[in-house]
């Protein structure tokens, strides 16, 4: 299992679980369990719902999660398999299969990732024009999506209390409703700090999904 993978999905459910009120060491380990079995990938999706499925009081973060378990298997289960398995059919029925799964978060996590490969820090602008392309003529499908995100850029200088009051005064887009709050969190605080969670804690209507996304994108950022 990749490193940082695991060091955010641990970071993460700790967070939920502090704020839920739910204990999630058994979860913690089914979930670390399934990540790290050497499986097909649409078989451990399949173990992965199975454990989310026993866990219902945590079930808010499954899609989430599910983007680090298709991280995980580009940075740590792809190294087992034959060098074009990403061009192969067999990927191309797994790409189908999942096409309804997982969250923008995926792109958020690839970016994070090229920004170490090149050894920039993630900024607002650079994921939205560089990284996304929306303003290319061909990216307009991630125009739309992102939307919400390229007309509040601002955002990312001002403060997580102005984060989480702006999105209750705007209608935001199906893609960004639940991750808003983390995304321009991470923008504005990209190292996780005792004052942003208290921030999330304090102002968000969503606290414990917001502080644990939050939570997995910042510790996902920090340099193994």
């Amino acid at each position: 299992m990749d490193s940082k993978v695991q060091s955010a999905l641990v970071a993460s459910l700790d967070k939920f679980a502090a704020l839920s009120g739910n204990d999630s060491l058994k979860l913690q380990q089914d979930l670390l369990d399934v990540f790290n079995k050497d499986l097909g990938f649409l078989e451990k999706v399949e173990e992965f719902d199975g454990v989310f499925d026993e866990y219902p009081a945590f079930d808010e973060l499954r899609e989430v999660y599910f983007d680090l378990l298709m991280i995980n298997f580009f940075a740590s289960d792809i190294k087992k398999l034959e060098e074009d398995y990403l061009d192969t059919d067999e990927w191309a029925n797994i790409e189908e299969e999942t096409i309804d799964r997982g969250t923008e978060l995926l792109n958020l996590l690839l970016y994070i990732n090229e920004c170490h490969d090149e050894q920039i820090k993630p900024e607002l602008g650079d994921f939205l024009r560089e990284f996304l392309l929306v303003e290319e003529d061909e990216f307009q499908d991630e125009f739309h999506i992102y939307e919400d995100l390229i007309s509040n850029q601002q955002l990312a200088e001002s403060s997580i209390e102005d984060i989480v009051s702006h999105k209750a005064m705007i209608e935001l887009g199906d893609e960004m409703e639940e991750l808003f709050v983390p995304f321009m969190s991470f923008f504005n605080q990209p190292k996780a700090n005792e004052q942003a969670f208290k921030d999330l804690e304090e102002f968000s209507a969503n606290k414990e999904f917001d502080s644990a996304v939050y939570a997995l994108i910042a510790v996902f950022n920090e340099k193994n």
